[in-house]
């Protein structure tokens, strides 16, 4: 029966709290108090470093408040550009779909391609949908799939984020920020920053070139050890990316951490 104070939200519908998105099932039509803005006076303050770091600190508040409750979660990357009659859309659909089926909530960058596809899958399969943004010259937006968002002015910030939430990282062919993402979390792992987290690469014949590199040029001059390719899975099977998730929380339990 639906509350007629409360009615249910018509699809597309938002609320912002703060730089959190609220969509669909995380849609509230209450409202709180706001606090008036001081526009009076010279605005040159906001743009120094000491007010930069506060701005920072308010994004790191924002991002854990938002994303405390969570739980288990898996965060996907893959091109903004990939268009929804790619065959790689549909697998990021299906794996959205999956990892909700496996009881985890789905965490992307929130923009168009591989992430709006697998919040697609996560929302149609009545999963946690989670984006998080970021500002860019060309602004995109949260995907429509997007149920609980956040947009970050920074892209440390929303690093963080990504992998403080995530209980590993499936990766699909993508550009630059792509390939961010993925060094970051190689490094982290290689470094012990985060530990029995998975790297999951889908894409065996987009991926092989970048992998056959680092075997020849990064372990051939012991720019790295051998074993540090073992970070790294490479499958075009979404069976081996939820048995690899598997394994790795089963480890996590192991060595006593927590998986929520």
């Amino acid at each position: 029966m639906t509350d007629s104070r409360n009615p249910r939200p018509r699809r597309g519908a938002e609320k912002f709290s703060g730089p959190v998105v609220l969509r669909g099932s995380r849609f509230d039509t209450a409202t709180t108090d706001q606090h008036l803005l001081d526009t009076t006076g010279p605005s040159d303050w906001v743009h120094t470093d000491p007010w930069r770091v506060m701005r920072i600190q308010s994004e790191f508040v924002e991002g854990f408040g938002a994303l405390a409750d969570v739980g288990r979660a898996v965060s996907v990357f893959g091109s903004a550009r990939i268009r929804p009659d790619d065959p790689y859309y549909e697998l990021a659909v299906d794996l959205g779909s999956r990892l909700t089926e496996a009881g985890y909530a789905v965490i992307t960058g929130g923009g168009p391609g591989i992430m709006e596809a697998a919040n697609k899958g996560a929302t149609e399969a009545g999963g946690a949908s989670i984006g998080l943004g970021i500002e860019l010259p060309l602004e995109q937006g949260l995907n429509e799939y997007v149920e609980l968002g956040v947009n970050f002015r920074y892209f440390f910030a929303r690093k963080t984020m990504l992998v403080k939430y995530a209980q590993g990282f499936v990766v699909f062919p993508g550009g630059f920020g792509t390939l961010d993402e993925l060094f970051e979390a190689l490094t982290l792992v290689q470094t012990g920053k985060v530990t029995a987290f998975p790297i999951i690469l889908i894409g065996t014949e987009f991926w092989r070139g970048l992998l056959d590199w680092l075997e020849a040029e990064l372990v051939g001059r012991r720019k790295i050890s051998a074993t540090d390719m073992d970070l790294i899975t490479l499958t075009d099977d979404l069976d081996d990316v939820l048995d690899v998730l598997a394994e790795a929380e089963k480890s996590r339990l192991e060595r006593g951490y927590h998986t929520a």
